[in-house]
């Protein structure tokens, strides 16, 4: 989410609630004669705010669930979210006197930080990570449709140099229109994606073009795999140049035409690289970040139980 012009009121809102409940914890402070406590009246009201707010948070992961609830609009919770969750941080230090406490109290207040943290982290994520994949991905494509995509690229890439070069020795070779790896999409499903290259015109193979044929089974297919090998040659865009370089050296002009297809498909399966990699950093936070939630909510819960009943 983008914090916009849209969030306007809910800042103006959250800070007035925010400084409202810094001047009544400041009176509270000033009058009471052993300092803040969270079993006062006080202390109360403040926890309970702080704990409602913490609920009403954790409620948006259960509306993403069941996303047939029409309990207002989806932005609506999210921005409440946002704002509410800072809140209820804020709440929960007056209630707590800014005092950590027990061994319960202090790893409640250590998840909350934790949690706080996270979620900051995610909305940064969320203002950083997109701009970088506009600007530096110009080939972006839909996310589940990346493996896919990839097989189609490793199929055109073997069809062109088998053109040239004659079979390939691989096991079996590559069909793009099958759905490889995670998605949830079926085969028919699938986007296809548009080939625009045109085919080689070569029916036999050229006698240089055994050279292509070693280049292209020791580093470009092997790049074209759903899964990166770590040290490929061709991970690095700089070393990718100097390879296709020294092969429009040692090829002759006729097969430079394939050679720079090769080099489009290879730059092509880099950006997709670089989009699952951008994509993981702009979800992966989740992972910390819902669990610890959960973790937090329980044990708020637990703490307010037992308080409530001792």
């Amino acid at each position: 989410m983008l914090i916009g012009a849209d969030h306007r009121r809910w800042i103006v809102g959250t800070v007035i609630a925010g400084l409202l409940a810094l001047a009544a914890y400041g009176l509270y402070v000033h009058r009471t004669l052993h300092g803040p406590s969270g079993g006062s009246w006080p202390g109360l009201v403040y926890g309970a705010a702080g704990l409602a707010l913490m609920l009403y948070a954790g409620l948006l992961g259960a509306r993403r669930k069941v996303p047939t609830w029409r309990v207002g609009r989806a932005t609506t919770w999210m921005k409440g979210h946002l704002w509410l969750g800072l809140l209820s941080y804020v709440l929960i230090l007056f209630h707590s006197g800014f005092r950590w406490g027990g061994p319960l109290t202090f790893t409640l207040m250590a998840l909350f930080t934790l949690v706080l943290l996270s979620g900051i982290f995610g909305v940064v994520l969320q203002h950083i990570v997109p701009r970088m994949m506009l600007m530096q991905l110009p080939l972006e494509t839909v996310y589940e449709q990346i493996d896919s995509i990839v097989a189609q690229l490793r199929a055109e890439a073997d069809a062109l140099v088998t053109a040239v070069a004659g079979p390939l020795p691989v096991a079996e070779p590559t069909r793009g229109s099958e759905r490889r790896g995670g998605g949830g999409l079926s085969r028919r499903q699938v986007l296809a994606r548009p080939v625009l290259r045109a085919a080689p015109t070569w029916t036999t193979a050229l006698p240089e073009s055994a050279v292509l044929r070693d280049a292209y089974m020791t580093d470009i297919r092997p790049f074209l795999a759903l899964r990166l090998p770590r040290n490929g040659r061709l991970s690095s865009h700089q070393l990718g140049e100097a390879v296709f370089l020294q092969l429009r050296m040692e090829l002759p002009a006729a097969l430079g035409e394939v050679v720079g297809e090769l080099q489009a498909i290879c730059e092509e399966r880099r950006q997709l690289a670089v989009q699952v990699h951008l994509h993981h950093w702009l979800h992966g936070w989740l992972l910390v970040h819902v669990p610890l939630s959960m973790a937090l909510l329980l044990l708020s819960i637990i703490h307010a139980v037992v308080t409530i009943r001792y």
